[in-house]
Parts: structure tokens; sequence; C-alpha cells
């Protein structure tokens, strides 16, 4: 088991992406009821306008580092290579058949008004729940436990790459308690997310509807769908309590060639292990993130639980890489064509603190929009960027050919670059 837990803001975070105890079953303490808050209407949906987006500090929390514990069956997250190398440890701490596209619901979810204080999770929750599974998976090793998301009706199905590595067999059950069995029709390491399909769907496969998670806001209310220590169905709510916030995954590799960098939701809603890979879900029952993610105290026991920090991959993100994988199995990766590494800059009274550029690769995204060594990355559009991770997990959610504006600090003085971004070699 794999719990996140907090610790004074000068140790180092670490943090763990998590499927369910593998290997022997585990004896369970007294479950506890699920939580639920009281019921009242949701108010109508807020313009779609967009909000500035401001990071929880990059900087100050680059070292978000979960650590390479993923499943007791010694699953890891392998084979991660990061967009852009960061040469220097963190200073805070370190088919054939083409796939029906994920169902979308027909719009972009807009989340709760934040000034709606509860929502119909009882309605939610029964909204949601014919498109959350139970993944079950053997590997050479043991077994493991994890969460998917429908996302068509041909059966595919989005969850975590570290749920189902290494499977040699995946099992999916139902909301109404059938059991099926599933193959893998890709992974991405680099984010941490996978794409399997059933091998006899039923006709009454229900997709997920799935919001745009560029709308998230901080307190927007949202509930966590899962398979928790292997109690299926289980739903907890919270709120998100950070957008855009730096989370690193180390894997076993000591080169940190192996990790991986998202650029995530932040919830206090409960996740544990075998939430891996389920859906985090607004007041309107839409998707907005795939739960990958918990927090743990150095040096504590790791089967505490959820202590209230948890992480999900953006929805945006997710459904990016997931028709990717779905429809060959393999995805493209984005790619500026920098080496960095953390740095600070003092202007006048201001110091500002970034993503250094200590390398430009000839003929890159970065060559050609007019990046030099030295330049300090300090925003990616509209989100902070306070060090080297920063910017590789902001990057690793876009998409190839896509443009964007970069605040850098140069001799000085602040200026913007535009840079299309390429595609990874």
């Amino acid at each position: 088991m794999m719990p996140m837990q907090d610790h004074p803001e000068q140790t180092p975070h670490p943090w763990e992406p998590f499927g369910s105890p593998t290997g022997p079953s585990t004896p369970l303490a007294p479950a506890q009821d699920t939580a639920q808050s009281t019921t009242a209407p949701s108010a109508p949906p807020r313009p779609p306008s967009q909000p500035a987006r401001r990071g929880p500090g990059w900087g100050g929390v680059s070292g978000l580092v979960l650590t390479g514990m993923l499943l007791s069956s010694g699953a890891t997250l392998g084979g991660v290579i990061a967009y852009d190398q960061i040469i220097e440890p963190l200073t805070a701490a370190p088919t054939q058949e083409e796939s029906p596209e994920p169902s979308t619901g027909g719009t972009d979810a807009e989340p709760a008004s934040s000034t709606t204080p509860l929502a119909d999770w009882s309605e939610v929750a029964e909204q949601v729940a014919p498109s959350a599974v139970a993944i079950g998976v053997r590997t050479s090793t043991g077994t493991s436990q994890g969460t998917g998301v429908v996302l068509a009706v041909d059966g595919s199905i989005l969850t975590n790459n570290h749920v189902v590595a290494g499977a040699q067999q995946v099992n999916v059950t139902l909301a109404d308690g059938l059991t099926y069995t599933a193959g893998v029709v890709g992974a991405d390491p680099s984010t941490d997310l996978a794409v399997i399909r059933l091998e006899a769907p039923p006709s009454t496969l229900q997709p997920a509807a799935f919001g745009d998670s560029e709308l998230v806001e901080v307190g927007d209310p949202v509930m966590a769908v899962g398979t928790p220590l292997g109690l299926e169905n289980t739903v907890t709510t919270g709120i998100v309590s950070a957008v855009d916030r730096p989370v690193t995954t180390e894997g076993e590799e000591d080169d940190g060639s192996d990790a991986t960098y998202t650029s995530a939701l932040q919830t206090d809603a409960a996740i544990n292990p075998g939430n891996s890979g389920g859906p985090l879900v607004d007041a309107q029952g839409r998707v907005v993130g795939i739960n990958t993610a918990i927090a743990a105290i150095p040096g504590t026991d790791r089967s505490i639980g959820s202590i209230g920090l948890g992480f999900a991959i953006p929805s945006n993100t997710a459904r990016m890489i997931a028709e990717q994988l779905g429809a060959d199995g393999t995805v493209r990766h984005a790619f500026v064509g920098v080496t960095t590494r953390d740095g600070s800059r003092t202007v006048g009274d201001v110091t500002h603190r970034g993503a250094e550029v200590v390398g430009v690769e000839s003929d890159s995204p970065a060559s050609a929009a007019g990046m030099r060594e030295g330049d300090l990355v300090t925003a990616f559009d509209d989100v902070t960027i306070g060090g080297a991770a920063a910017l590789t997990g902001v990057v690793r959610g876009q998409a190839v050919g896509s443009e964007h504006e970069l605040t850098v600090v140069r001799c000085d003085e602040e200026r913007t670059i535009t840079i299309t971004l390429g595609e990874r070699p």
C-alpha cells in the first residue's frame, strides 16, 4: 500500500503512484463509510471564460518527487524519457483497427461555480458509476488492482500505465459485477497512461463524459471514483486544492531516465492504492482528471493511506494521449529541444526562479524560436515555471505542433518568445 503524507516544507516531497496491494492478500482495517456531502441543487454553469491559471509556486514545489514504489509486486514506472533533459538534481527535492475517439459527452465540462458550496453527489455517483471499472492484473511476480475509465463502446478503457505494466492477464469488472478479459492496446510510461480493450465488450457499455481541465479552478468540488484496497465502486469527495502542480515520479534508473513528470491537479478527495487510473469528476459528473498518485512523508509507514494530498493527470492531457494510444498504440511526444536546470536570477530587487537553459539543440523548436543558453524560463503561456521539472511537466501535456508563449529573463530583461513544439525524435 502506498499512502501519501505531508511533511515540513524544507523536506523533500516524496510522491507515489499507486495500484492496489499485490501478492498475498493484505488484511483490511474496518472499512469506513464512503464520504458523501449533504445534497443541494447545483448552480447553473458559469460562462466558459478561461481564467488566468496561476501555478502553485513551481519553484517552491518543483521537487515534489513520487518515489518508485508502485505495486508491491515490484512493478515500477519504466522507460520514461524526459522531454527536456534535466542535468542537475531538483533543489527542493529532486489492431489494427482504429478505435473510436473517447466520448466527450457532447460538450466540454464547466466545473460547478465556486459559489456553489454543495453538489448532489448521490446523483453524480449514480451517473458516473457505469463508466468506472475495476481492473485486476496478473504479472509474473504477483497481482495488482486499479481502476479505469470507459472511453468508447468498443471496450476501450483508459487507466494508468503502472496499473497494467508487465501484465500477463487483465480482467475488468463493470459496475454490474460482471467480469471480462481485456488486452493492453498501448501504454505510455512517460505520462503514466495506458489504454486497454475488452475482448468481448457488452452492448451496455457507457463511455464517460470528459470535461475541459483548463476550466478547473482551485476550490472546485470534485469526486474520486475507484477501487481502493479492492473495494469496488468507492467514491470520495473534496475540492481541487491546486492546479498545475509539478509532480515527479522517480523510477528505478539511477540516472532518472525513467522519471515521469506531470503538471497535475491536486485534490484533497481521499484516494488510496487501487484508485490509480480512476476518474476525478466535477460536480456535473464529467471527468476532469485521472487519479495517479498520492504523497507520503519520508521515513514513515507507507501503508497509512490518504492524507488529503492526491494528484490527477488533467483530462485534456489524458484524452490527447488516449486518442493516440487507442488508434495504434503509440504516442507522439512534444519537444522543445533544450537542456535545463533549476535556476534563479535577481533583477533589481526581484529574484526570478525558473528553468535555466544550459543547452539548445540545433534544428530544434527552441533554436528556431531564438532561445539561447542562459535564458531563464519563468512561464509557459500563463503557467508559472519555477524549475526544470516544472517546464518538463507542462510540455509533456502539450500536443505536437501546438504554439505557445514562453516568458524568459535574458540579460536582466523579461521578454516573450513564441515557440511551436516539435516531435520528440
